[in-house]
């Protein structure tokens, strides 16, 4: 008697698992939707707004993934451009480090991270102060780094707490530095997905409230690395799963995108697990990708 319900109940377990592919393709396909219909806008943009834009079309890689030397077992993540100095910063989290590179890819210094759990984006502030974000301990460390630096103990500065205490392994990657309006920008990677400011320094020095910013139609399905642009006060947004790279005003609308996909952009081979996303002075665009990969976009003359 027992076996008619059996027969009965097997379509029922299955019924779940079915609903959740399906949920996630018609996801998917409406991402995909918005992207082609956004593409189509993108074109329609005059030389006047693509100049006064980032433009991301407007770019080639010149750099295929160059290798990290000595990094490939750390898992490199996240990425800064600090100009006092004309290189790059980068951390890593399975062994947690603080990695100086020339724009050429070259490892010049790997400063230990004492006390940090999960390092995944670094940038530079004002004064030449950097800021790591603990993605495990929700966290944000500021400190400062000069020629004589040989680690760093996140026990000798003051950690800010980002909140979303449930966040887990999906809370904040992301992180620039709004130069024009002195805030940190943050992204959280996913469940919710967004993009929020924080005043840094806000009044008598303390750090102000974090706040939801506007991020719409950001057709990304996570949220990687922040960089931003004072030229243009326009942001990028990186994502890993999309392997798409999005230019946004400072309304949060699009304004131009580049595919991480090989075969485009001039990439012999797609981008895997970018991590980390940053513009020098030049204007010219720095990729990290997992393990220690770095990629480098540079505008065609004429764009």
């Amino acid at each position: 008697m027992l076996a008619p319900l059996f027969r009965f109940m097997r379509p029922r377990r299955m019924l779940l698992p079915l609903l959740v592919v399906a949920t996630a393709l018609l996801v998917d396909f409406l991402r995909l939707d918005e992207r082609a219909w956004f593409w189509f806008k993108e074109g329609q943009l005059s030389g006047v707004e693509q100049q006064a834009s980032i433009w991301l079309p407007g770019y080639r890689v010149v750099v295929q993934g160059k290798s990290l030397a000595g990094l490939e077992q750390d898992e490199t993540s996240g990425l800064t451009y600090n100009p006092a100095s004309d290189t790059l910063f980068s951390v890593t989290g399975k062994h947690p480090q603080l990695v100086e590179l020339s724009l050429a890819g070259d490892v010049l210094r790997r400063i230990p991270l004492i006390g940090f759990a999960d390092p995944e984006g670094v940038e530079v502030l004002s004064g030449g102060r950097l800021a790591i974000i603990d993605e495990r301990r929700r966290s944000l460390t500021v400190f400062s780094v000069d020629d004589h630096t040989r680690r760093i103990d996140a026990e000798d500065y003051p950690a800010f707490d980002l909140g979303f205490a449930d966040a887990g392994n999906k809370g904040f990657e992301g992180i620039a530095w709004d130069s024009l309006n002195q805030r940190v920008l943050l992204g959280k990677e996913r469940s919710p997905l967004g993009l929020f400011s924080l005043p840094f320094p806000g009044e008598d020095g303390a750090v102000g409230a974090l706040q939801a910013l506007p991020s719409q139609r950001a057709f990304v399905r996570d949220i990687s690395s922040l960089s931003f642009d004072a030229r243009t006060g326009h942001s990028l947004v990186l994502s890993d799963e999309s392997r798409l790279l999005l230019e946004l005003d400072g309304q949060g609308q699009p304004v131009s995108f580049i595919s991480l996909v090989g075969g485009l952009n001039g990439l012999h081979r797609s981008i895997e697990q970018a991590e980390g996303v940053t513009m020098d002075a030049a204007g010219n665009i720095y990729i990290v990708g997992e393990p220690n990969l770095l990629y480098v976009f540079k505008k065609k003359a004429g764009s």
